[in-house]
């Protein structure tokens, strides 16, 4: 669709069905119509003289719900896309370029014939966009330039995986304009994971991918790393008249590497004591009767840890069967249980290093005692700082930001949705 018309068909609202079908609902439409129109003036201000056939994509962020610190150790997840997003206005090029103008990031170019890992450019998008390229061609699909406006809502250093929005998005722009769309969506995740790690040095698993790019509740089994069980959960989250809030406590992740480390390194060390790489590896019923040396050889918190993933799997299961019958309360008194698991037995809440620091135990506590077990709340992501989550009845919205912003900040609470669709072509 030339430039102009795509404008206008989001200015008259109709584009209002698709955009309510992406985001749940009218009135989400309605709040992206704006957004979208502004991406497209972007697109308009940067890229002159080429505005035939512009096409736009989104790739959702994501949040885990079950399964906290059990993907390393090949453990279940239970994980959802979330309606922040990455957006793109995207129009095929025929000079080899994918040039990538982004709202108040910047703006790069790479040649898709010139796809070796760079070592200066790690930690960066460049070298996220040269290695899904690489990935590509290895796996024998087209690649091609194009020149993309990019929009993100996906809040950096959140937990809600703003990299593998990002990741995803250029992997489904790529998929849609050389390839016809047959790129399936778990290769499009393992596409992004394999950027990620090798091209921008961050040693992640698949999880953050594959949830950004299925869509709605998604169960994953990581039994088998590279070639994961997943099945999508269908749940009407919205039917529930629930919030799903993220909280951001302000802590820093800086200098907290070593921290993230332990937890997978202590877990394995269980594991190789049985004879084992990864917990999954050994059964609970001989880690159980092994706690004695266990205890000399690793240490008790590494034992608590284990203990943490065995129970946490059992939970994520729980929680799927929860969520398939429609019984939201018993699906949140998982929640609410792995995230007191995480506290108590992970152990990822905050670091013994800095006592005085505990902004995530103290978001929690708060939460606890505004609710009086109405909502539950849990440590999103890796811990130690950052993030905490929230389901809530909606009628507890508006008291529960205003005191929560009151201590932590008027940006500290971000209100969520579930989104069912994917990363998609719009």
């Amino acid at each position: 669709m030339k430039l102009f018309e795509l404008k206008n068909a989001l200015i008259s609202g109709r584009m209002d069905n698709r955009l309510a079908a992406v985001y749940e609902g009218k009135a989400q439409a309605m709040s992206q119509r704006e957004r979208y129109i502004a991406l497209i003036e972007h697109y308009e201000k940067n890229f002159s003289n080429l505005h035939e056939n512009l096409r736009l994509f989104s790739t959702p962020g994501r949040t885990e719900v079950v399964g906290n610190h059990t993907d390393h150790n090949h453990g279940k997840v239970l994980a959802a896309s979330i309606d922040l997003d990455t957006i793109a206005a995207v129009k095929e090029t025929d000079d080899g370029l994918i040039s990538v103008n982004s709202i108040g990031n910047g703006s790069f170019s790479i040649d898709v014939n010139d796809v070796t890992m760079r070592e200066d450019e790690k930690g960066t998008s460049e070298a996220l966009v040269r290695g899904i390229c690489e990935a590509f061609v290895k796996r024998g699909y087209k690649t091609g330039g194009f020149n993309a406006a990019v929009s993100s809502q996906v809040i950096i250093g959140s937990g809600l995986s703003s990299s593998a929005s990002f990741e995803v998005l250029i992997a489904t722009i790529l998929n849609h304009l050389f390839n016809d769309g047959k790129v399936e969506l778990l290769e499009l995740a393992q596409i992004a994971r394999y950027a990620e790690n090798e091209f921008f040095g961050k040693p992640c698993g698949l999880m953050d991918q594959m949830a950004c790019t299925i869509g709605g509740f998604v169960y994953i089994d990581f039994e088998n790393s590279e070639n994961p069980k997943m099945e999508k959960i269908e749940f009407d989250f919205e039917a529930e008249d629930h919030i799903l809030c993220i909280v951001d406590t302000g802590g820093s992740h800086a200098d907290l590497t070593e921290e993230y480390s332990a937890i997978k390194e202590e877990m394995c060390a269980v594991a190789a004591v049985l004879g084992g790489e990864f917990l999954r590896d050994i059964c609970f019923t001989d880690f159980r009767s092994n706690i004695p040396l266990l205890r000399e050889k690793v240490g008790d918190r590494a034992v608590q840890r284990a203990m943490h993933f065995y129970e946490e799997n059992g939970r994520v299961d729980a929680a799927v069967r929860a969520l398939l019958k429609s019984d939201f309360a018993k699906f949140k008194s998982f929640v609410e249980q792995s995230g007191n698991s995480s506290f108590k037995f992970n152990q990822n809440v905050y670091t013994s290093s800095c006592p005085k620091t505990q902004p995530v135990a103290l978001a929690l506590a708060i939460c606890e005692d505004i609710f009086k077990g109405k909502g539950v709340c849990r440590v999103h992501g890796g811990g130690f700082a950052g993030t905490i989550q929230v389901f809530m009845p909606r009628s507890e919205l508006h008291r529960f930001t205003t005191e929560i912003k009151q201590i932590f900040g008027a940006k500290s609470c971000y209100i969520l949705s579930i989104r069912n669709e994917g990363t998609c072509e719009v």
